[in-house]
């Protein structure tokens, strides 16, 4: 019997393409907790901001798109730009995904990857158990890749926490902990402005500090996108059009250009259904930069350089860093060291070929950690329509496995 491939993580894009490689006859084994970046390190009442458009996960036949999830859960199709989709559906729909193409998910934690003897690899799982696989998918999403600025990071030495002076917004489910406290959200994008109108919203007196070239902004609706641009599940822009569709080239730019087009295409931006909840709710101050945070009586006390080139001290009862996610292999701990010291990287993140191998071959990326390599589309569920058929492929064709059901599109 052949080896199996190991799919580790259950988001949308670890589910993806564990369906691709099944539908191939490929035998998997997949690992990890679904949804659970989306049902426990989401807060509470959030919205997405992606289109239905961008939301589908990607499946080797038809009948798995968000629509069909909608119309099996008796609920209001969500199809059209002005649609917007509550964490809880979406969460319903990987979920019903998962249930639905990949029945036999284990809902265990992968310890350890490391090379096989035998030229595969070796995984040891919280179980106890010790498996070999011919393959390794790495598909853990958002997990342990919660980036907390140095500044920010000085004032918490044991790291980030709900209970402490300053917590990632990763951490934060809960914003009603907030009522009645001054709090500060630091940062410009989506994650920021909606924390900052969700704890408004449950009675928390809310400022958001957004740093450098992070304005405070949100898109324009629907309506009022321009109309003689191609569409893409991000907008209508010629960029975003190849960023979606062609991303083939992307891995071929220089680093520098690369990683810049990662942070900056599709880059700080609030929705534009959040504009009247946040607008007269919420303070803002634009800043140049933080330039030392401090909790020495057990509150945070932010020290800012101004635009005007002044320093201001701005307090408060908690801050939550609303400051992202970085790629860095150095985090993945649960790939063993001597795999970690043979991957080529750039900047943390693993540098990919054709089909997401990374430089050990038979070792995957996929999702965000694939963003360096592929593009921003990466960073968002609509990228599984362009990752796992591509991914699933390449390792059929690497690793000799026969071609099975659904394996067409």
């Amino acid at each position: 019997m052949m080896q199996p491939v190991a799919v580790v993580g259950a988001g949308p894009f670890g589910l993806s393409t564990a369906a691709h490689l099944t539908a191939r006859g490929v035998p998997v084994r997949v690992f990890g907790d679904p949804m659970v970046s989306w049902r426990d390190h989401m807060p509470a009442g959030m919205l997405l901001k992606s289109t239905p458009a961008a939301s589908s996960i990607d499946a080797p036949q038809q009948g798995h798109r968000l629509a069909d999830y909608c119309d099996a859960a008796g609920i209001r199709r969500l199809v059209t730009d002005e649609d917007i989709i509550p964490i809880e559906t979406f969460i319903g729909y990987g979920e019903w995904f998962q249930d639905r193409l990949v029945p036999e998910l284990e809902r265990v934690r992968v310890v350890s990857v490391d090379r096989h003897k035998s030229g595969g690899f070796e995984l040891k799982l919280d179980s106890g158990e010790l498996f070999t696989a011919c393959a390794v998918v790495v598909a853990t999403g958002l997990s342990g890749l919660a980036h907390l600025p140095p500044e920010l990071a000085a004032a918490v030495p044991d790291g980030p926490a709900p209970t402490g002076p300053v917590s990632h917004s990763s951490q934060e489910h809960d914003l009603t902990r907030y009522a009645g406290q001054d709090l500060i959200v630091v940062g410009a994008g989506q994650s920021a402005l909606e924390t900052a109108a969700l704890a408004a919203e449950a009675g928390a007196r809310v400022r958001v500090v957004s740093r450098g070239r992070g304005k405070v902004a949100f898109g324009a609706p629907p309506w009022k996108q321009p109309r003689l641009r191609p569409e893409s599940p991000f907008g209508r822009a010629w960029s975003l059009w190849a960023l979606s569709h062609y991303p083939h080239p992307y891995r071929h730019l220089p680093a520098g250009v690369r990683h810049y087009l990662v942070r900056r295409v599709l880059g700080p931006l609030g929705a534009w259904w959040l504009r009247d909840r946040f607008e007269d709710k919420v303070r803002v101050s634009e800043i140049d930069r933080i330039v030392r945070a401090d909790a020495a009586d057990g509150s945070p006390r932010l020290t800012v350089r101004t635009q005007a080139g002044h320093t201001q001290e701005l307090t408060a009862d908690h801050v939550i860093a609303a400051t992202g996610y970085r790629v860095d292999i150095a985090a993945m701990d649960f790939l063993g060291h001597g795999l970690r010291t043979r991957l080529a990287v750039s900047r943390g993140a693993p540098e990919l070929g054709a089909g997401y191998v990374s430089s050990v071959p038979g070792l995957y990326f996929t999702g965000l950690p694939a963003a360096a390599s592929y593009g921003p589309v990466m960073r968002f569920v609509c990228g599984t329509e362009f990752a796992s058929p591509r991914l699933a492929g390449h390792l059929v064709a690497a690793h000799g496995q026969s071609r099975g059901r659904g394996a067409g599109r």
